[in-house]
């Protein structure tokens, strides 16, 4: 048994090695380590932030709905931000959405209502990608848990246990602060592209810098910087690829408390019973 275990161990602590090396080998070959950020919503008791949900949704619509789809989004989800229903059907009013057949068999344009997904600004991949140089802008409804990265040893031990979700919103925030003028001696950027160190697939992307100061007008004084809209908007996202995220954190807690219990009255039940049986 001893044996088993120490040989369990072994393949655990060389496992962990080796994901820590690996990750310290993608520092440099897939992208600089995301800068990590205070998010309200981390950790097993953590919350979203709806103010910051409604500001990120701002800035999604205002800058990134240009070139990036929402597509399992819809608009009646929008109602979990804090907004009332007439406020998202005049929002969804302000889009058009596909319809139909109609009774001669065509297809239609109407404004969109609260059951429509958010429409995606082009038809298909091709038209996205001929629309911006050859390189489709990908859907974000995922991309904050698309880009979550594991962390190695032993951070991941306890992420376990404490829910981590940070790692998608870490990325997003670095990549969209993360340009920077020029490239390090050494590193070639295709023509057209941008150079961007915490970029997953490498150093340089076809998206130019999306955010400047005062690009988007806040309504309750959050100051309008590059760094905020960031933050605002790569939370928004995590609320996107999980919207549930404080239900499954909930209901979490409340299966930890009747594990315990229950193992609480598993061993008094054991006890009593035993204590019953000659030795």
């Amino acid at each position: 048994m001893k044996k088993l275990v120490s040989t369990f161990l072994s393949l655990v602590l060389a496992s962990s090695l080796g994901t820590a090396a690996a990750l310290a080998a993608g520092d440099s070959e897939y992208g600089k380590a995301p800068r990590e950020q205070n998010w309200s919503f981390s950790g097993p008791f953590g919350l979203y932030d709806k103010g910051q949900l409604q500001r990120g949704l701002k800035v999604y619509v205002e800058v990134c709905a240009a070139c990036h789809g929402l597509d399992r989004i819809a608009f009646r989800n929008f109602t979990d931000l804090g907004y009332s229903e007439d406020q998202i059907k005049t929002l969804a009013a302000e889009y058009e959405v596909t319809d139909g057949p109609n009774e001669e068999g065509d297809m239609f344009e109407r404004p969109a209502i609260l059951a429509d997904y958010f429409p995606n600004p082009f038809p298909n991949v091709e038209a996205a990608a001929y629309a911006n140089n050859g390189a489709a802008p990908p859907d974000l409804s995922l991309i904050a848990k698309a880009r979550s990265a594991t962390r190695g040893f032993p951070q991941f031990v306890f992420d376990v246990f404490t829910m981590y979700t940070e790692g998608g919103p870490d990325y997003l925030y670095s990549l969209l602060t993360g340009y920077e003028d020029e490239a390090p001696e050494g590193v070639e950027i295709t023509e057209g592209t941008y150079y961007n160190p915490y970029f997953i697939n490498g150093v340089s992307l076809a998206m130019a810098p999306p955010l400047f100061d005062e690009a988007v007008t806040y309504d309750d004084g959050t100051p309008e910087t590059v760094d905020q809209y960031a933050k605002d908007v790569s939370a928004f996202l995590m609320w996107a690829a999980e919207p549930k995220l404080e239900d499954r954190k909930s209901l979490g807690f409340k299966v930890m408390i009747f594990i315990l219990v229950f193992c609480c009255l598993l061993y008094l039940s054991k006890k009593s019973v035993w204590s019953r049986v000659d030795h």
